[in-house]
This record gives structure tokens, sequence and C-alpha cells, in this order.
């Protein structure tokens, strides 16, 4: 069985990003098919991304605090995202957070949950971008949800209940690329 991390993506401590990332897993954990288990990046005290070398070169000059992080995503077999969108882009805490590792996130899958004024699309898109580099495979479905629909005063989370059926499509894809990646990591095919 795969094990899916819901990975928060903001660190603020004014954020509606763990009630969104919340929200994912108690839909996620009615699910047979795989663990899911929410991974708050804020846990982590990452400080501000700022090695000497890239991370694809050499584990030995990471931040001791990357260290368990490290260790988490190493320990994962796929992704679900949850993003908010802060200037058309996703935020710094959670590019840091993706800047410190590369091997650990290696052939391995990737949904996205965004939401902001305009839906977190952009940052969705700029997401999917940067996953890229660590070759992260991003599915297709997503989940896009206003700050204005879905928020009351934009800070309880309140989702559309057709939300629902448009996570369970993007957790169906994460499910089966994870496993099927799985099997690629450890050369098998599938």
């Amino acid at each position: 069985m795969v094990k899916i991390g819901i990975i928060t993506g903001s660190t603020r401590d004014s954020r509606v990003n763990l009630q969104v990332a919340e929200w994912v897993k108690s839909i996620a954990d009615k699910r047979t098919d795989a663990e899911f288990e929410l991974v708050d990046i804020k846990d982590y005290n990452l400080p501000k991304f700022n090695e000497p070398i890239p991370a694809i070169m050499s584990q030995d000059y990471q931040a001791p605090e990357a260290h368990a992080w490290s260790k988490k995503i190493d320990s994962l077999d796929g992704f679900i995202f949850v993003t908010p969108e802060y200037n058309k882009a996703v935020t710094s805490g959670l590019k840091d957070a993706i800047d410190y590792l590369y091997v650990e996130w290696n052939h391995k899958a990737a949904g996205i949950v965004s939401y902001g004024s305009t839906l977190g699309v952009t940052a969705a898109n700029n997401l999917r971008l940067i996953l890229t580099v660590p070759k992260v495979a991003t599915v297709g479905p997503s989940v896009a949800m206003s700050l204005f629909t879905d928020f009351q005063d934009m800070s309880k989370f309140h989702p559309a209940p057709y939300h629902v059926d448009s996570l369970n499509n993007t957790l169906d894809d994460v499910v089966a690329w994870s496993t099927a990646l799985k099997g690629i990591r450890q050369g098998v095919l599938v």
C-alpha cells in the first residue's frame, strides 16, 4: 500500500491552509487503497533556503532542520500539495521546503489542491512547473477553491460540496500514479 503525504503550503500564523489540509485528510481517510498522513511544513521549522550547494549535489550540506524533513519526504510515495496563492505563486515557505531536497522527491506523484482569490490556479500551475525539476509527476485532476465562496470571511473554511468529487478524482490519480512509480523506484515493472 502506498503512503501519501498531504503537504501544507503555508507557514503563516494566520493561515487557513491547515483547515484545507485537514479537510483533504478527512476525505482521503475514507479510502482503503492508500495510507494518508498530514505533513505540516511549519512543524519542520526549515530556515530560509540558503544552502552553500544545491541539494542535488550533496545532502551533507543541508541545514540540520532539513534532516527530519528529508526522512519524512523519503518515506512517502506520493503527495497532495495544499497551496494558497500569494501574488500569483506558491508561498516562499513551500518553495523553500521543496528546494531543500531533490532525490527524496524523485519519481513520485503529486496532486494539487489550491485556493485563492482566483482559485489558486496560477499557484497550482507554478507548483506544477516547480515539481518538474525534482522529477515529481503531477496528475491532471486538481481542486481549485475560492477565498470568496469556499471560506467565510476568508478565514473559516466551508468548501462547496462539489469539491469532494474533484478531490476524489485527484486522489484516484495520485494513488494510481504513486503505485506505478513505486514499482519504477524499486526497479520493477508493474
